[in-house]
């Protein structure tokens, strides 16, 4: 069974910066294509950032030169370190993972940005 664990979800202050991690489990982790989406109240999920098995990465422009993905293929992890946040990044952060035409995906995990 695959799954996807993310951890690293909390309260932040606007400007302040926050790491989530997605643990995968049941997989080869370094034949997936994985990212991160996003999704607020009333708003569509969104594609936050994504890496694929070869490490090319790419970004929601909302988010260019704040959010970095990266991914650590011995410990079957991928990160997303958020900097510079913003009130408009607060949603539940979701980890996605794609091989073929399988998908998998996370419980989410809550990102609140707010004084």
């Amino acid at each position: 069974q695959v799954r996807l664990v993310e951890s690293g979800g909390g309260l932040v202050q606007p400007g302040g910066s926050l790491r989530l991690s997605c643990a995968a489990s049941g997989i080869i982790f370094s034949i997936l294509g994985m990212g991160w989406y996003r999704q607020a109240p009333g708003k569509e999920r969104e594609l936050v950032a994504a890496i694929t098995s070869g490490g090319g990465t790419n970004y929601a422009d909302s988010v260019k030169g704040r959010f970095t993905i990266s991914r650590d293929n011995a410990k079957n992890t991928v990160y997303l370190q958020m900097n510079s946040l913003k009130p408009e990044d607060t949603a539940v952060y979701y980890c996605h993972a794609n091989w073929w035409s399988s998908a998998y995906w996370g419980q989410g995990t809550q990102v609140t940005v707010s004084s």
